[in-house]
């Protein structure tokens, strides 16, 4: 019966603040991030919330670097066209 007692205690503060830990690593691993924000929202909504925005925020600077990346790369795999070099061949 202990068991159902410890179940029933009141939430601690610590509780409702949530752990920022969880917004690092859902920036870090923002497919984890997501998956902890859609099964925690009910329970554990503080912690739901941090993984949520570490989520989209790494969401959302995985993207832009992605797309800097990419212009980055067209931009020199066509430099030598236009330097005169001619076309970048494959062996």
């Amino acid at each position: 019966m202990d068991q159902f007692e410890e179940q029933n205690q009141p939430v601690t503060a610590q509780n409702k603040k949530g752990n920022k830990g969880w917004g690092v690593l859902g920036f870090f691993i923002p497919l984890a991030g997501l998956i902890l924000f859609l099964v925690w929202k009910n329970d554990r909504p503080a912690d739901a919330k941090y993984a949520g925005i570490g989520a989209l925020i790494g969401f959302i600077v995985n993207f832009a670097f992605s797309i800097v990346w990419g212009i980055l790369i067209a931009n020199g795999a066509f430099a030598g066209l236009y330097s005169g070099l001619g076309a970048i061949t494959l062996l």
